[in-house]
């Protein structure tokens, strides 16, 4: 599982036009203080609970943006991504031994120890680890299995200045987002568009 939330990641991180693209969780907003404390047994799995709202984000072009002429290969990614998120959430619901507390607390340390080895030092390896995309991207999948959760991803393309505040127009404009919630449609969300509770986050971090 690992294997294959990393190919997809590197994969994007290879191309030109999300060479500083990135993904995270936003919601709930101290996944990483919750993996940390998932991965030192301090807490079982899950560590999201079933009524507890989840929501991934994979912002590509961070901060060069990304041009009219790039947009179908970032396109094409996200809908390779969403469909790699899909067959991960099948895989999981399908072998549920998989969803363990102890194989997944595993494979989250194999993850670390493979970050070590990345990047052959250990400064700020927690951190590092709970913001991990493949971890992330498993982390995302696990709890929507666990919980037989419907789940909806929603492509944005290049934001325009006008659509922006102020506030976030440097950090977004001409940047295109791709946002993953663990509920089946939009109409499901208790927000006024799925791009209300990223914007919130944003402007707090």
């Amino acid at each position: 599982m690992f294997y294959i939330s990393r190919i997809c990641y590197y994969w994007i991180a290879e191309l030109p036009v999300v060479s500083d693209s990135y993904m995270g969780i936003f919601m709930p907003p101290d996944i990483s203080f919750r993996i940390k404390q998932f991965m030192a047994a301090k807490v079982d799995f899950p560590f999201i609970r079933k009524d507890e709202l989840m929501a991934a984000f994979y912002l590509f072009g961070k901060d060069y943006g990304v041009p009219e002429s790039e947009v179908k290969a970032a396109t094409d990614i996200a809908k390779t991504t969403v469909e790699q998120v899909a067959r991960d959430i099948r895989l999981y619901a399908a072998t549920p031994q998989k969803m363990d507390a102890r194989f997944t607390r595993e494979n989250y340390t194999k993850r670390s120890l493979q970050i070590v080895v990345d990047s052959g030092a250990q400064a700020d390896l927690d951190s590092r680890v709970a913001g991990d995309p493949a971890i992330l991207s498993d982390c995302f999948a696990q709890h929507v299995a666990y919980h037989k959760q419907g789940f909806f991803f929603e492509l944005f393309h290049p934001f325009k200045g006008e659509q922006l505040s102020a506030s976030l127009k440097n950090r977004l404009e001409g940047r295109m987002l791709l946002l993953g919630f663990n509920v089946k449609d939009r109409q499901s969300l208790p927000f006024k568009s799925s791009l209300e509770p990223f914007f919130k986050w944003m402007l707090k971090v």
